[in-house]
């Protein structure tokens, strides 16, 4: 229970995957766009744990009279999921959810995301990712559609409580270029006193600048002796 509402909690300290909290996605093609994000709770916080299975029951319990019409579902569908375990789908979680339990929650308003420093204002698009770390305020309700009936859960509020690994799922150019990055280097200044490098070839002596090797000393343009 949060704020006197037995259905609401406010978790402790979790991890944020598919963050979708600044532009509504549709889950499917020609569905509703939601904000919504994947919520990674780790097992070893059984507070947010018993909290949100009491609220789980909370919500079941109006949906009986309100929802269900008095008959509640054999096996109730609840979100959340064991992260160790498989996706619905039989395909297994991804790393990041191991020793974690997950859920998605999701909502057609617009969530407020902060940071933990200044509840008052709301944090930029670009600080908001997924695999920061934050709290998360969400509600569980009765559903009904389609014969399908179980217990879902609406998103509140988020409050970013640090940084943590982008789960992008795409490497950094950090990480792509470790170790041959840096300012290039330039070429060493050649030491005091070295002689200078020789050129492409001695320029050739004039015929007439001395001396005049092989002519025995006569000036061969004048005649006369040197």
């Amino acid at each position: 229970m949060y704020q006197n509402d037995p259905m609401k909690v406010l978790t402790g300290e979790v991890r944020l995957s598919y963050c979708n909290l600044t532009t509504p996605r549709a889950a499917k093609q020609g569905g509703e766009p939601k904000y919504s994000v994947t919520i990674l709770i780790p097992k070893t916080d059984v507070s947010t744990k018993a909290d949100i299975d009491a609220a789980i029951q909370a919500a079941a319990q109006e949906a009986l009279t309100k929802v269900w019409n008095g008959a509640r579902p054999p096996m109730l569908a609840v979100p959340i999921w064991d992260g160790d375990g498989v996706r619905k789908s039989g395909v297994p979680f991804g790393d990041e959810c191991k020793g974690h339990w997950v859920m998605t929650a999701s909502t057609k308003n617009k969530p407020q995301v902060v940071g933990i420093d200044n509840i008052n204002c709301e944090l930029a698009p670009s600080d908001i990712y997924s695999g920061m770390y934050g709290r998360v305020t969400i509600r569980f309700f009765g559903y009904s559609n389609s014969g399908n009936k179980g217990i879902g859960c609406g998103l509140g509020n988020v409050l970013k409580t640090r940084d943590g690994e982008p789960l992008s799922g795409q490497a950094s150019a950090a990480s792509d270029f470790a170790g041959i990055g840096g300012a290039p280097t330039a070429p060493a200044a050649p030491a005091y006193g070295a002689p200078a490098a020789p050129g492409y070839g001695a320029a050739p002596t004039p015929a007439n600048t001395p001396p005049w090797n092989g002519n025995n000393g006569i000036n061969p343009i004048t005649g006369q002796p040197m």
